[in-house]
């Protein structure tokens, strides 16, 4: 989880405050709705956690692997944590279908409509906050964490050098314009 530090997910919020965020926003809603006799905690949390596992910065896809990042990271979310994690069908269920309706097929457990619910609040708030004007370049994703199965990790490190003399350029031509 820690490469998703290095990302951000929506407006100024890296994708792993976006999780911890989930997380707590679906155990609020299981308590306040009183569904503690139908819910398993653990699997809420883990669920909410691991739902935006996909390990990768979508907002950055030079070769254009992410343009369908709505429609695709669920799947690579789960394959992603079924990797790291044992994971029981509950947890597999509700991070696969975090994105109801915008994929088609609804969770099937009450913990994934926890989720679904909690992310999609969460990730309004974070897209419409003003923190998004003003949000700090993040730390490239530290070449030991990265992930680089079929990848040369010498590629990761300059891709991410290259995305932060980006962000710098921008940031200057925009005080020149000031």
């Amino acid at each position: 989880m820690s490469i998703e530090k290095h990302c951000y997910q929506h407006g100024a919020v890296t994708t792993f405050e976006h999780s911890v965020r989930v997380a707590c926003l679906a155990v609020y809603f299981a308590d306040r709705l009183h569904l503690w006799r139908h819910v398993d905690l653990r699997s809420l949390v883990r669920a909410a956690l691991l739902h935006d596992y996909f390990l990768y910065d979508w907002h950055y896809d030079g070769d254009g692997s992410h343009k369908l990042h709505g429609f695709t990271h669920p799947r690579r979310a789960l394959m992603n944590a079924l990797q790291d994690f044992e994971l029981n069908e509950v947890e597999r269920n509700s991070i696969l279908r975090h994105m109801f309706p915008l994929t088609p097929i609804p969770p099937k457990y009450i913990e994934g409509y926890l989720v679904t619910m909690a992310d999609k609040i969460s990730a309004t708030r974070e897209t419409f906050s003003l923190a998004r004007f003003s949000r700090p370049q993040l730390a490239p994703v530290p070449e030991r964490l990265a992930l680089t199965a079929g990848v040369d990790p010498a590629s990761v490190r300059s891709a991410s050098v290259s995305h932060e003399q980006d962000s710098r350029g921008e940031a200057e031509s925009q005080e020149g314009t000031r």
